[in-house]
């Protein structure tokens, strides 16, 4: 079969089985596409494994289906069809098994298959907080940044607060739609969704003007896990569709990463969960890529601000440690308090005067007002 006639005949298959039917998927992997077709249009006969019912359902869509106006009213809209064996197919969608899409239907001018190379998906609640919004914006900017394409599903929330992150860094966003990529969904998106098509690219599975489901969206997610190196949940309740994403990208052998929010917030219990699991904690995007990125890509160093006490050399630290908060006390008391000698005390004292920790007051040593507590004042303290 001619390239094209493979393209029509899957064209006319994304308009009759749903996404991710494993059923159809196994049928095109058994007896290929054409015979499909063929049997859904012609003869009738059914392939093994499927209920009357079934098969009379889809016999029904596929009697309603024109493929070939679909791929007219596409490329009308600037919407292209790709197929696995095109060199556009991003090949790691082939580990979905049966469910691997049938087709993709594709709005935008770049390659899906060199940007899906080097992709990180973000996703999350729809109904976000103030801080899950700005987790995701900063995500989406700092991995744009870093010259990585975003992923997300082009929803209220999380999603789109991660499309806009990406897209005001000047950098590459995919949205993965669960319905007509022309018929852009949440309609409250369809400025947003418009602007991801001239800048980057929008994705769905769906044929033009088809309408999405609650199943379609759980089903959309495993193409978010499988096109990408890595799926980052940012707020997520316990049953969420973001979840099923990160949940997807561990079966496939993808990094699940979580962002952890307040222990007491519902919208991110899911997210906890799923770190008590085998996912990974990241708090930006630099951890991000970090972990799905090539060797060298480390994130920075974390640590604590550096004070002047602990440039110390160990001895002096243990003398000025041995100095209460408030009172001047005698060098013996304070070499006893440091475990050392007394002119060993002395000569650190001296040394600890020049630095500005400690001052000398008659027969007595005392810390000054601008000297860090010292360890004696914190144990004094509590």
């Amino acid at each position: 079969m001619s390239a094209e006639g493979e393209r029509l005949h899957r064209a006319f298959l994304s308009r009759v089985a749903e996404p991710g039917d494993q059923m159809v998927g196994r049928w095109l992997r058994e007896i290929g596409t054409g015979e499909v077709v063929r049997r859904l249009m012609g003869d009738g006969r059914r392939p093994p494994g499927v209920t009357d019912r079934r098969w009379a359902g889809l016999r029904a869509r596929a009697a309603r289906a024109d493929p070939g106006r679909d791929l007219v009213v596409a490329g009308d809209a600037g919407t292209r069809f790709v197929c696995p064996g095109d060199t556009e197919w991003p090949v790691q969608l082939d580990d979905l098994g049966d469910a691997r899409p049938i087709g993709l239907w594709v709005r935008g001018l770049p390659s899906l298959r060199m940007w899906a190379l080097r992709s990180v998906a973000v996703v999350g609640a729809r109904a976000c907080t103030e801080y899950g919004a700005h987790m995701a914006s900063a995500l989406g900017a700092g991995l744009a940044e870093r010259g990585w394409v975003v992923v997300s599903g082009g929803a209220y929330g999380v999603d789109g607060a991660t499309h806009r992150g990406a897209l005001c860094a000047g950098g590459a966003t995919v949205a993965v739609l669960a319905c007509g990529v022309d018929r852009p969904y949440p309609r409250g998106h369809t400025q947003l969704i418009n602007r991801i098509a001239e800048q980057g690219l929008v994705i769905g599975e769906l044929p033009p003007g088809d309408h999405p489901t609650p199943t379609r969206f759980i089903l959309r997610n495993r193409v978010i896990a499988a096109l990408t190196r890595g799926t980052v949940v940012v707020e997520a309740a316990y049953r969420s569709g973001a979840l099923v994403t990160a949940r997807a990208a561990q079966r496939l052998g993808r990094y699940a990463m979580g962002v952890p929010g307040p222990a007491t917030s519902a919208l991110s219990a899911g997210v906890h969960e799923l770190l008590r699991g085998e996912a990974t904690l990241v708090t930006d995007a630099s951890e991000v890529a970090e972990l799905v990125g090539d060797m060298g890509e480390l994130a920075p160093d974390r640590r604590g601000p550096v004070l002047p006490r602990d440039l110390l050399d160990p001895a002096a630290a243990r003398v000025l440690a041995a100095l209460p908060a408030r009172e001047s006390v005698s060098s013996a008391e304070i070499a006893s308090g440091a475990g050392t000698t007394r002119d060993d005390a002395v000569a650190r004292l001296y040394e600890l005067r020049s630095l500005g920790f400690v001052e000398r007051h008659g027969d007595g040593w005392k810390l000054t007002r601008q000297a860090p507590i010292s360890v004696g004042g914190d144990r004094e303290r509590c």
